[in-house]
Parts: C-alpha cells; sequence; structure tokens
C-alpha cells in the first residue's frame, strides 16, 4: 500500500547543490564574513547576513566590497567619483567615505554573496 502522493516538483529536481561550490570559486582567497549594521539594506544586506567574500576578484565600480576604515571593517559600494573613489552607504542615513593612501582604506575583497535568513527563529 503506498502512503502520500507523487510530487510534481519530482519532474524539475536538477540533482544535488552543494552551496560551497556555487558560492566559493577561489577557496584560498575566499573568506565569510557577517554583516552588522543597516548601511547597506538598499543594496538587500541586512545585519546578521552572511557575506562570502573573494579577496582575489578585482574590485570595479559598483561593487560591494569590505574594505578597512577607521581601524575597523566595512562594507560599501565601491564608487567611481570625479576626483577618485568613494565607499559609499547603501542607506541614505549614512555617509560616503572617499578611498585615498592618506586615509589608510584598503580593500580587503569583492562581495560575491550575501546569504539573508529569512525565517527568524
Amino acid at each position: 500500500m503506498a502512503a502520500g502522493f507523487p510530487s510534481p516538483a519530482d519532474d524539475h529536481l536538477e540533482g544535488k547543490l552543494d552551496l560551497h561550490e556555487l558560492m566559493v570559486k577561489r577557496p584560498a582567497a575566499t573568506f565569510f564574513c557577517r554583516a552588522d549594521g543597516d548601511s547597506m539594506t538598499d543594496a538587500g544586506i541586512q545585519s546578521g547576513d552572511l557575506l562570502v567574500v573573494d579577496r582575489s576578484v578585482q574590485p570595479h565600480d559598483g561593487d560591494v566590497v569590505v574594505a578597512t576604515l577607521d581601524g575597523g571593517l566595512t562594507v560599501k559600494t565601491l564608487r567611481k567619483v570625479e576626483d577618485g573613489w568613494e565607499l559609499a552607504s547603501a542607506n541614505p542615513d549614512y555617509p560616503s567615505f572617499p578611498v585615498n593612501d592618506e586615509e589608510g582604506v584598503q580593500i580587503w575583497g569583492v562581495v560575491t554573496f550575501a546569504v539573508s535568513a529569512l525565517a527568524k527563529r
């Protein structure tokens, strides 16, 4: 005697999904960190999200990056501006910061994925 019913999703199964294989292209250059704060909410990054950061990716205009700023790490969008580069927040309540040698800003890597928990329980 059979129990249950066949699932319509059975016709659409693609096999095993390995998130590490999907999100980590260069393991030796990749690290993970947690977002903290709400300065990147308009970019879809919430406090507590797990960020996948690749240090081997060359940062370009518009990339979300992890950078050093004022002795700590920050997550911001790298933007080309008239007189150089800036680290821009994705929340209008937060300022942008110039990227220059005098400030000691260093780009640590490009955020390639952000993983959010939707059910907070």
